[in-house]
Formats: C-alpha cells, structure tokens, sequence
C-alpha cells in the first residue's frame, strides 16, 4: 500500500526491510516443550546482542508452549532462532502507534476494521520506550486492508526500522 494521489504518484512510500510497500513488522511464533526453564533458556539466546524483546504472548497447555514474539532485530533474531533447531513460524502483523491522549483506541481500532470486515486475529500490545505514544501489535487477515483502513482513520503505523530505532538507545 502506498498513499498517494490519484495519478499514481506516492506522496508517502514505505517499504520493509524484505521490500514490500506496507509497513508490517514480524513475528516469531516458538513452539517450546512445556518444561520449568524452557523460555528462559529461549529468551538468553538473545543475550549479548542488541536484539531486544519488543513485544511478547505466551499461550500454555499440558503439552507445550506457544511464545509469540516480535524482535527488534528480526533478521538477526531469525538467525538465532534457526541456528537453536527450534520450531517456528514467522508471520506479518502490523504495529498500530497510540498517541497517549488518545482515549478508546481500541474501540476506534476494532470499530474501524469491522467496519472494513477485516477480521482482528491476535493483538497484544508492544514493549515501547514512550511517554508520546503506546503501540499495538494485530495481526490480521487482510494486513494491506487493514494498513489503509487505519492510516485513513489517522493511526500511524511503526515499521522495522523504527522498532530498531526505538530500541537502540536502550
């Protein structure tokens, strides 16, 4: 998606770090067994790096654990992750930033893609070092619809490279 004028010119063009034209971020689905010390075993891989935990859901049964993360670094965290042997699965979400006097931005965020029948598949929120703004990880089941239905609403969205951004001063 681009946002442009009608002759085709963008007047704003973003582009990811794997050269789409939406800003989406991503995330890394683990599959642990569950055990006592399984996720901090996961979590100290990234010791040492300046790969930081931006985002974290943990969903738990009798039999393992589902840990869905976003990086600040996700190519270098992919890296990491495959050199471990751990199952996997990498998945696009869009970051949707929050301005803090903003009030109910959940319900403009829901209402707005519901709106646009775009279904909302997981959020949870991202680990931001703000005091302008929050920030909201969706994932979603039309993530271009999804990306033009919000910026036409006024939310902005956070790409990679201001995840990585935000995180280096930490």
């Amino acid at each position: 998606m681009s946002v442009g004028d009608e002759s085709g010119s963008s007047s704003v063009d973003f582009e990811t770090m794997r050269g789409r034209d939406y800003p989406s971020i991503r995330q890394f689905t683990v599959f642990l067994e569950n055990r006592v010390g399984q996720l901090l075993q996961m979590v100290r891989r990234f010791e040492g790096s300046s790969i930081r935990i931006v985002a974290v859901n943990i969903h738990d049964n009798n039999e393992c654990s589902i840990v869905r993360f976003v990086l600040s670094h996700p190519e270098q965290g992919r890296e990491i992750l495959e050199r471990a042997g751990l199952a996997m699965v990498e998945s696009d979400l869009i970051a949707v930033r929050i301005p803090s006097q903003n009030r109910q931005p959940m319900l403009r965020i829901c209402l707005a893609l519901l709106a646009a029948e775009i279904n909302l598949i997981q959020a949870y929120p991202l680990l931001i070092n703000s005091d302008d703004y929050s920030a909201v990880a969706l994932m979603v089941d039309d993530i271009e619809m999804a990306q033009q239905t919000l910026s036409e609403q006024g939310f902005h969205m956070l790409t990679e490279q201001e995840l990585i951004d935000l995180h280096e001063g930490m």
